[in-house]
């Protein structure tokens, strides 16, 4: 694989967006730096970009090789905005490579496929351009049924959303995975939504940009880190639908679409009653990097 990125004269940058990952941060930096960058020089860079960690993230980052950024240092003239979009956008500017290789934070049974695996495909196949990771997510399980699509959010939202307006995505096994790797060529083309959203609007706008064609899907086996609460992924699914209807409207696939409130609305048990609980939830988006005259002057696209 080596042999053939440099045949091919690619460099590949790794991605790790983190808030508060002290548990967990070390390990992975210290995997991939020795396997991927000492043992096979695969990887060109190794970055951390933190959305403000109030815990040990960045020291133990830094002390383990990875070069670590605050995403609100990146393009400080144009804000900063809390959220992974916002990290993995920034990402784009700050990084060097024609590969960028994304990959959370939290996993804890990291392996060095969680990178190869996924770069493996743009390395080998020129007309590939986006590769998604699919695994099993281990829970309290039949042993007789192994389910082979993504996670709650997938299934309840995001699937029956594409097997309604596009059914070819329907394709892409654990659409919401947070890791992939993508060339630099579609990144900086494609807008990013700062919130939940990003993933889904992903593969919305590759798909109507490169066609289902411009796709990959690598087997990353298993995957084992935290799950959230019912409550925070009824957050994220407003995120994502918010993001999902103004991509259709965009896209003229629907025309009269009302103004959409930031505010999602939640309930909680007190004593002997319930209370509402209001959340705002703004989907803001990152226009494409490409359009940003600071990043066309740091690539020479002037």
């Amino acid at each position: 694989m080596i042999e053939e990125k440099e045949k091919r004269g690619l460099t590949i940058s790794l991605c790790i967006p983190t808030l508060n990952e002290e548990k967990t941060i070390g390990k992975e930096v210290v995997l991939f730096k020795s396997e991927l960058v000492d043992r096979y020089p695969l990887l060109d860079e190794i970055a951390v970009i933190d959305s403000g960690s109030t815990d040990r993230t960045i020291e133990v980052a830094a002390s383990f090789g990875a070069s670590v950024y605050l995403s609100a240092d990146i393009l400080p003239q144009m804000g900063f905005k809390r959220g992974k979009g916002e990290n993995l956008w920034k990402a784009i500017y700050q990084l060097q490579g024609d590969i960028i290789v994304y990959v959370d934070a939290d996993i804890k049974n990291i392996h060095p496929r969680f990178v190869y695996g996924l770069v493996a495909p743009l390395i080998y196949r020129p007309e590939i351009k986006y590769v998604k990771a699919f695994y099993d997510r281990p829970l309290a399980l039949s042993k007789e049924i192994r389910p082979s699509g993504g996670g709650r959010v997938t299934e309840i939202l995001v699937r029956p959303l594409f097997s309604l307006f596009f059914p070819e995505l329907t394709a892409i096994i654990q659409p919401l995975s947070g890791e992939y790797a993508v060339r630099r060529e579609i990144l900086e083309r494609i807008p990013f939504p700062v919130g939940y959203g990003v993933e889904t609007s992903h593969l919305i706008d590759v798909y109507d940009g490169w066609g289902i064609e411009a796709f990959a899907q690598t087997d990353l086996d298993k995957r084992v880190h935290r799950h959230q609460a019912t409550r925070d992924l009824g957050k994220m699914s407003f995120g994502i639908l918010r993001t999902f209807l103004k991509r259709l409207k965009s896209k003229g696939i629907i025309k009269d679409l009302p103004e959409l409130t930031p505010f999602l609305r939640q309930f909680q048990a007190r004593e002997d009653h319930y209370e509402q609980i209001i959340h705002e939830i703004v989907e803001e988006e990152r226009p494409p990097m490409i359009e940003v005259p600071e990043y066309r002057a740091r690539r020479g696209l002037e």
